[in-house]
């Protein structure tokens, strides 16, 4: 019998072992993270005409054939244009077992990337939501929303978590584990989880964030550290702790306070409300145990807000509440943290943009 809370990493091997998850190829073991496992791109991708989730009783591939434009291989790689949208079956598959519940999500560079990317399943009525029970594929559906990208087979643009029970920690829960261990430098704003704020007054200088450029050039996702951010980035100044956010487009900014999560919990980034304004931190996105944590060589780390405005032109204010983690209990403390032992591309993180880019 499995705790409540969010499987770790041990939990999710043994569900490879015992056919809960399968994959063709088989699952690697540096796809599996302290909290989630990585979900890779088949070697098929479909363009369709609009984004769908398949319906109650209805399958994907019933969908895609519904709606696809064309089809096209990735195992040498092939560009997502920006603005069009492409489902593309993943190879990963489930067969969850009653108890167990998964939730998916795009994964950091990903999101930074303004790379929409959801899960879809059959029978599905919410994206990156799948239900106890579930037994079928997985899809991915990709909307390059500010960069044209270029996409491989066995790439991995999101990631799935395990949930036994209920793991999400009350407010009441969320305040006392703050007593304990501090979660958040300064004063916690603690309502449906973690409140957290934007800072638009850093300690040196008035960079505040970076502006995707309308039109650039295409970005390979395997090219770590080779694009010169200048070509695909505006810088962002603030020389009064104000921003106006500009409808449409797309930004990266930096939390004000450094966050932890302990070895116990994981967490999820989630809006803060719809009404405080025309804009939303626009990709939810998992925090494993460990972030920013002492014993995973953290001293609290900031947390990277990627941005879209909407209607209108929105000032945005340091210190201004703009999303909140939602912290979880893990089943187990996993055999590896964030940060300790694994490739961690964030920890101890400020303002940063996706791994593909260099400052220069």
């Amino acid at each position: 019998m499995t705790d409540p809370g969010v499987l770790a990493d041990s939990a999710i091997t043994r569900m490879i072992a015992d056919g809960a998850i399968t994959a063709d190829p088989l699952i690697l073991d540096d796809q599996i993270q302290p909290a989630s496992l990585d979900l890779r791109l088949g070697p098929i991708a479909y363009r369709v005409r609009a984004s769908f989730l398949a319906g109650q009783g209805r399958k994907v591939a019933d969908r895609i054939a519904e709606f696809e434009m064309h089809r096209f291989d990735l195992t040498r790689g092939a560009v997502l244009e920006k603005g069009c949208v492409y489902v593309i079956p993943l190879a990963e598959s489930l067969a969850l077992p009653v108890g167990l519940t998964a939730v998916a999500n795009a994964k950091s560079s990903t999101g930074r990337l303004d790379l929409l990317t959801r899960s879809i399943t059959d029978g599905g009525v919410e994206f990156d939501r799948i239900p106890e029970g579930y037994q079928g594929p997985l899809y991915a559906e990709v909307c390059p929303r500010s960069f044209s990208v270029l996409v491989r087979a066995g790439q991995r643009l999101n990631q799935i978590r395990f949930r036994a029970g209920q793991a999400h920690l009350s407010d009441a829960d969320l305040a006392a584990l703050h007593r304990r261990e501090p979660l958040v430098s300064g004063s916690p704003v603690i309502s449906e989880g973690l409140g957290f704020s934007v800072d638009l007054q850093p300690a040196t200088g008035t960079l505040v964030g970076y502006r995707a450029k309308p039109h650039t050039g295409v970005i390979d996702l395997d090219r770590i550290g080779q694009y010169p951010a200048r070509d695909f980035w505006e810088e962002v100044h603030a020389e009064n702790g104000r921003i106006i956010l500009d409808p449409g487009a797309f930004y990266i900014l930096v939390s004000r306070e450094a966050v932890t999560i302990p070895p116990d919990y994981a967490a999820e980034m989630a809006p803060y409300l719809a009404m405080v304004g025309e804009f939303r931190v626009h990709y939810a996105g998992f925090f494993d145990p460990g972030f920013g944590h002492a014993a995973a060589g953290g001293q609290g780390s900031r947390g990277v807000l990627e941005v879209r405005c909407h209607e209108a032109p929105f000032v945005l204010e340091h210190g201004q509440v703009v999303g909140r983690l939602v912290y979880e209990k893990m089943s187990s403390r996993p055999t590896r943290l964030y940060g300790s032992g694994i490739a961690s591309n964030y920890q101890g993180q400020g303002l940063k943009l996706a791994k593909q880019f260099r400052l220069d």
